[in-house]
């Protein structure tokens, strides 16, 4: 993919010399509400969705697209998917409350957490939530929390781990055998039996091998596991599925130039095996579930921020910005690539190499190294792509410093949808005591 498609795929481009985002100036906004700022295309979000749906459409005719919540949050963003007919994939108790202030039915919802707690067991099932439990241990725990609420034990499902993982990052890669991630085969069969003897009468299976994938012939040892091991269990426990979740794992491209996910191929390598393996007749009419996250939502948001600090130490250059890694720790954390742009650009001039540093004090902080500009100036804003996915979600008051405002575009307004906070804020929750006063 050629660089102009690939910025136009995020809805990115050059008018006068000036960045627009889903044909916004993104200085005028950047300007209007401060920086950092994280800036979100209502537009993306919903193409992004469509795109998954239309893959597994032409296949199937029983799925559902779980979004991933943990990828971000915030409730314009779970209402915006929820109204394209999203459900939602919950790592956390606070995932879960965040669906259910954002108006969506817990029926909707799916709890895909890994160490759970017996207080995170009530609170799904008194909310109604189908849990993906992830060791035999919590099989046991979950059956007595169901039986102590004398609560009807409906759906019940398991994370199997098939131990071929893959990732863009060694943290990112949920399956193998030193993972702390799902249920291996010496121990699958027999969770699903106990489930069974426990009296729960449904049933789905759930796998994730990791997240960030773009290579999709990734999936293809993994999957062809997870039909075999499907098929055992059917026929040993004498089971059924409901539902059979793929997890998501989907890459976007961050790196200029990058092509997309490859979709044909995932049809190919996993879609079309399934079908096939529900019309062996061996395992029920289970419905298809699938998890992206990031790929619905990173390429929707740029990150604003301002230069502070033009530095040239005679060894290296810097241009110091308002944002950090308290603001979007990936660069940081898994030496992850975005892609950072100016808001105004000047096409002559020499282009110079520069670290891109943000404000926290560690050496670590630097959002993007030997980049290449021409003619910046202290003053000037940059953009840095693709932050709409574990990029507020994974922020901190780092330094002591208030995490930045979102804001949405959509239609032709500009809405803000989380105020920026304030050093009023970072202090609400502490209490000092008598003593110390």
């Amino acid at each position: 993919m050629d660089y102009a498609n690939w910025l136009s795929r995020k809805d990115l481009e050059y008018k006068n010399n000036q960045l627009y985002f889903s044909n916004f100036n993104v200085q005028e906004l950047t300007v209007k509400y401060g920086t950092p700022l994280y800036i979100t295309s209502e537009k993306i979000i919903r193409a992004r969705y469509n795109e998954i749906d239309c893959v597994l459409k032409s296949v199937l005719h029983d799925y559902q697209i779980h979004y991933a919540v943990k990828a971000n949050s915030n409730l314009s963003l779970l209402k915006i998917l929820e109204s394209e007919g999203s459900y939602f994939d919950c790592t956390s108790r606070g995932e879960i409350y965040s669906c259910l202030r954002a108006g969506i039915p817990s029926k909707k919802l799916l709890y895909t957490g890994n160490i759970f707690t017996d207080e995170d067991f009530k609170f799904a099932i008194e909310n109604e939530v189908i849990i993906n439990l992830d060791s035999l241990s919590q099989l046991y725990r979950v059956n007595k929390i169901y039986d102590s609420l004398k609560n009807e034990k409906k759906l019940i499902s398991f994370r199997y781990n098939p131990e071929f993982g893959a990732g863009h990052h060694v943290h990112d890669i949920t399956a193998g055998k030193n993972i702390k991630f799902g249920i291996l085969d010496n121990q699958i069969v027999e969770a699903y039996q106990k489930a069974k003897d426990f009296d729960f009468h449904r049933y789905g299976i759930h796998i994730h091998i990791g997240s960030g994938i773009s290579n999709v012939m990734k999936y293809q040892k993994a999957i062809e596991k997870f039909f075999s091991i499907i098929e055992k269990i059917s026929k040993e426990v004498s089971i059924e599925f409901e539902f059979v979740d793929f997890g998501g794992g989907f890459g976007i491209p961050y790196h200029p130039g990058e092509e997309t996910f490859n979709f044909d191929l995932y049809k190919e390598l996993v879609i079309a095996p399934f079908k096939s393996l529900i019309e062996k007749g061996n395992i029920g009419n289970p419905q298809m579930k699938v998890e992206p996250g990031r790929f619905l939502t990173a390429e929707s948001t740029i990150l604003t921020t301002q230069i502070n600090t033009i530095k040239d130490n005679g060894y290296k250059r810097f241009l110091g910005v308002d944002a950090g890694f308290n603001t979007l720790i990936r660069p940081m954390l898994y030496g992850s690539y975005h892609h950072i742009i100016p808001c105004y650009k000047l096409e002559k001039g020499e282009f110079l190499k520069y670290d891109i540093a943000g404000p926290i004090c560690e050496s670590g902080d630097i959002l993007g190294k030997d980049r290449e500009f021409s003619e910046l100036k202290e003053g000037d804003y940059l953009a840095i792509l693709d932050a709409g996915a574990y990029g507020f979600t994974m922020s901190s008051n780092y330094n002591s410093r208030p995490r930045a405002a979102e804001i949405l575009l959509s239609k032709g307004t500009s809405y803000l949808i989380r105020k920026a906070e304030t050093y009023d804020d970072l202090f609400r929750s502490q209490k000092i005591p008598n003593h110390l006063k």
